[in-house]
This record gives C-alpha cells, structure tokens and sequence, in this order.
C-alpha cells in the first residue's frame, strides 16, 4: 500500500492541464474517504450478520488489489515520464558512438540526477516528512476514537454511528474536492491555512452535542479534514525535484503515515487524565469527546504554523508549468509522440549549450586580442 501512492499519483496527475490538477487532486486523494465510506457501510452490513464477523471484511478488501493490478499492467506510462526518459536517453546518446549502453546509461544517469537531487533538497524532505506527519494526525485524530465516542459517551446504536460516519466521510469527499479546486486560483498553502482555521473553529461543536445533531458537524468538520487533504498530492508533486518525484510524495506521506500511528497511544495517555464511569459491562473508558477536542485542535495549529512558513511554487512557475503542459498536448495533438517530445527537447538544450560554448570562446578570443 505504501508503495502505491507516490506512483499513483504522479500517474493519475502529471498529464493533466494544469487548471484540473487542483480538483482532481482532491478527487485522487479522496478515494481514501470513499474507501472508509465503503469500510464502514460493509462493516454494519457484514461484521454483525455473519458468523466470520471482521473476517469478512478481509475477504472483501482482498479483491479490489487484484483489480488494481489488472488496471495498471494495461495502464501505460505517463506521457510526462516518457518525455522525461526520452530526454535523458537522448543527451546520452549524444555522447555515444553506440546505442546498445544508452539504457545503462540511462539508469546511472537517473540515480547521478537523483543522488544530486536528495542532496539539494534533505531539508525539504525532511520537511514534508513534518508535514505529512500533521496531516495524517487531522485523520487519525478526528476519526479513529470517534465511533467509539459515538457509541459509548453519546450512546447511539450502531445503524445511527454507521449513518453519522457515511455522511462525515461524504463531506471529506466533497470538501476535498472543492478546496483542491480552488487551490488552482489561490494558491495551495493559503487554501490549506484557511481550512485549517476553519477546522480548528469547529472543533467544539464537533465533540459537544449529544444527539444526531452531531451529524452537522461531524459532516462540516469532514469537508475540512478531506479539505486540507484535497491540494496535498499536486502540493507534493509540485514542490519535489522531478528526479525524485514520486520517491518524495510516496516516502514523505508514508513516514508521516507512520508518525501518526502514536495518535491512538497519544489520546489514550490524554484520556488517562479525563476518566469516565465504566459502561455497565464494566468496561473502562475516559471522555473521549474531550481528548478528540484537545488532539484535533492542536492537530489544526500545528498544519497551520508548518503551511504558513512552508515552500509553494510561485505564480512565476505556476504560469510556466502551465504553459509547459500546454505546449506537451499542442506537440501531441500535433501527432508527436512522447519520445518524439523528450528527443526534440534534448536536441534543443545539447544545440543551446552548444551555441553557449561557441559564444564564450568568441568572447575569450576578443579578449585576448584586445589584451594583445
């Protein structure tokens, strides 16, 4: 699972214009809701009416992987990549008399670039490892202990707890994608810092109420949870070194992932401070609504203050990787194919630095006869 996301989404968003990047981002990202959307509806489906219980669930989800691998034997590479490859193998074959170590090449060519790459860039790997460690704690913050807050402090059966987590998860999806559109307009991080607030101020009425009422917020606290998510996967992509693209948002994501695995212990050791009543079969609880609260609204300040001194491209490169994805699909519109693109392109630079070299030895010469 891990090693699906960075590919994943440098396949599903490289070769888009770059105006639709923002919402399908959000659209890409949310597949995570519908998954838990999903999760949740065959868990009261299943777990309570047969006799394998949470065994079921296994037997379900072990389908959608083989579907997935099907999908993406057929799946071709991105023209993004392709271009990339083609170019790299070009430049290399520049300087060749032969053909046949080109792909060789080619591969120490991609980790010399990389190698270059991570060592530029081990401040905003560790970074994106901080922030990513936020973002997955605004999920597992708001989410992992609130069924059970639901169940055992609210006091609502499990069809109602089922209902009011379809419908937070429905909101995750719907803010995602609103939010990740907007981005396009106003910029990844300000989104993201604004949906932060916003969150951090529904944070009360999210673990207050003590009836279905509930069902309001928790959906409106979702649109924000799945809102600050929404930009992430084309923030990701766009601030890592295209070397290392898919490595970046893949590994930084996972590490943060398994960061926020402490969620759980860490509202537990809060919780030991705010004990409740045990239920009447004796079991031990604390106020879990509280703990929620206290987690989560810290969980917003902290995103907040790493988004607010954090990278984001500038407009300048905003309008340049728009412009560079348009003239990609005006050269393969025009019938060019992506190793076509890649090959044209390092003809072009090899002719520039070429030209350039040309130009400084003009100018070493003029210099010399003037000192003469």
């Amino acid at each position: 699972m891990g090693g699906l996301f960075g590919p994943a989404a440098a396949t599903a968003l490289e070769d888009l214009p770059y105006d639709a990047r923002g919402v399908l981002s959000g659209c890409y990202q949310m597949g995570y809701a519908i998954g838990y959307l999903l999760a949740a509806a065959f868990y009261r489906a299943l777990v309570p009416t047969t006799t394998h219980g949470w065994r079921s669930l296994f037997w379900f989800g072990a389908a959608p992987p083989v579907l997935i691998i099907i999908f993406r034997w057929l799946l071709p590479e991105t023209n993004s990549f392709q271009v990339m490859v083609a170019e790299r193998e070009e430049r290399i074959r520049q300087t060749l008399s032969e053909d046949n170590h080109v792909r060789a090449m080619g591969f120490r060519s991609f980790m010399k670039e990389s190698g270059t790459a991570l060592k530029e860039n081990w401040v905003l790997f560790i970074y994106l490892v901080v922030l990513m460690t936020g973002f997955n704690s605004a999920s597992h913050g708001s989410q992992d202990f609130y069924p059970t807050f639901l169940k055992n402090q609210v006091g609502l059966d499990a069809t109602k707890v089922t209902v009011i987590t379809v419908v937070g998860q429905a909101g995750s999806f719907i803010g995602a994608n609103f939010f990740g559109y907007i981005s396009t307009f106003f910029g990844r991080r300000l989104t993201m810092m604004v949906v932060c607030v916003i969150g951090g101020a529904l944070v009360p009425p999210y673990i207050m109420p003590r009836d279905m009422s509930l069902i309001a917020t928790v959906f409106w606290q979702q649109v924000c949870v799945g809102g600050v998510w929404g930009p992430i996967p084309i923030h990701l992509i766009e601030v890592s070194p295209p070397a290392l693209r898919t490595l970046v948002v893949g590994l930084t994501y996972q590490l943060g992932n398994l960061a926020s695995s402490a969620c759980a212990t860490i509202q537990s050791t809060i919780g030991s401070r705010y004990p409740l009543p045990p239920t009447p079969d004796g079991e031990k609880r604390f106020n879990y609504g509280k703990v929620i609260g206290i987690f989560l609204g810290a969980v917003w300040a902290y995103i907040l203050f790493f988004l607010f001194w954090g990278p984001e491209m500038s407009a300048e490169e905003r309008a340049e990787e728009a412009e560079k994805a348009r003239y990609l699909e005006s050269l393969r519109a025009a019938g060019m194919s992506p190793a076509q693109v890649g090959e044209m392109q390092a003809r072009k630079q090899h002719e520039q630095i070429v030209d350039f070299k040309e130009d400084l030895e003009k100018g070493d010469e003029a210099v010399t006869v003037h000192i003469e």
